[in-house]
């Protein structure tokens, strides 16, 4: 396999640093590229000494010029605390950053895989969600900065494919988790684990019934890859997440045992727009990727509270 050049946007952030460290391990120059709105330097803060690995610290919504051979776009903050903090900035980001990547690409003549989201689905009506799926966003709500901003960019690479016959990849992400989370993301696993391992209130909005279906990280970043590697006329969208359905109740009891808390489970009122369901459809990831998750929830929450109770020991400054 030949040695290629890619750059990974958010490359600092959960998944990016992720990505960053297999696309190395395969033989390949990355370059990363991250603000560090989200991102934490911690994430890559070992493959600084690597000489196959530069990191350059730059917003996308301005132009970036370098030479490469494949572009992962992943910079968005991708949590509703995160990203609700700036809305413009979110919606800039997805919209500008796209355009000024997609517009890298385009000169290069290379592949671009977009990281979009279940979140363009909105709260569907329909369940599981699948790919021919318009869904049903809020274009004015709290969380449309980043359900918009990431349709926008779905429709600015599907443009950008049509008229300009660039090689895109879509991929929609459902929630997914592991080690690397921002600790202070607000999303479910972060804030449930963390309760949990202090012995803190867990608190569920509404009564817990809302369902999500989570994803580890290596099982999402191989399907990244995969998506990837895919001949030039597959474009996408592709769901990649976990089928598996668990409630927000399920999921808060399955931490408090598997970290043995004394946590008690508290619920407060929901969110505005909080989609009820959430599961995908990954029949087209199993016929066109050949993939399909292989991490048990259990075991990828395992490794996960293992991470977490361990950073809570060196760094509980940037647990709080």
């Amino acid at each position: 396999m030949s040695k290629k050049t890619i750059l990974v946007t958010g490359g600092s952030g959960f998944l990016g640093s992720w990505l960053c460290e297999k696309l190395l391990e395969r033989n390949n120059d990355v370059i990363c590229v991250d603000n560090f709105y989200t991102g934490a330097k911690r994430n890559i803060l070992h493959l600084l000494d690597n000489h196959h690995f530069e990191l350059i610290r730059h917003d996308i919504t301005f132009p970036l010029y370098a030479e490469v051979d494949e572009i992962y776009n992943l910079a968005c903050p991708a949590s509703p605390i995160h990203y609700q903090r700036d809305p413009v900035q979110t919606v800039k980001t997805c919209v500008h950053g796209a355009i000024n990547m997609l517009g890298l690409a385009k000169r290069l003549r290379i592949k671009i895989l977009q990281a979009s989201t279940s979140e363009v689905y909105g709260d569907p009506v329909i369940h599981p969600q699948v790919e021919s799926y318009w869904g049903n966003v809020n274009p004015i709500g709290v969380r449309s900065c980043y359900d918009e901003g990431k349709r926008c960019a779905e429709t600015l690479f599907n443009c950008y494919n049509m008229q300009c016959a660039l090689p895109v990849k879509i991929v929609r992400i459902f929630n997914t988790y592991g080690p690397r989370m921002h600790p202070n993301d607000g999303r479910v696993v972060s804030n449930f684990i963390l309760q949990a391992l202090q012995n803190q209130d867990i608190t569920i909005y509404g009564d817990g019934s809302q369902t999500r279906s989570f994803c580890y990280r290596d099982d999402l970043i191989e399907a990244m890859i995969r998506m990837m590697e895919t001949p030039a006329d597959v474009t996408g969208p592709i769901n990649i997440g976990n089928p598996g359905e668990f409630t927000i109740l399920q999921l808060a009891e399955t931490i408090i045992e598997l970290t043995g808390s004394r946590s008690k489970i508290i619920r407060q009122s929901l969110p505005s727009d909080d989609p009820k369901q959430r599961k995908p459809d990954i029949s087209k990831a199993k016929e066109i990727l050949h993939w399909e998750p292989v991490t048990p929830l259990r075991e990828g929450l395992t490794k996960t509270i293992e991470y977490f109770d361990q950073l809570l020991k060196e760094d509980p400054e940037f647990c709080k």
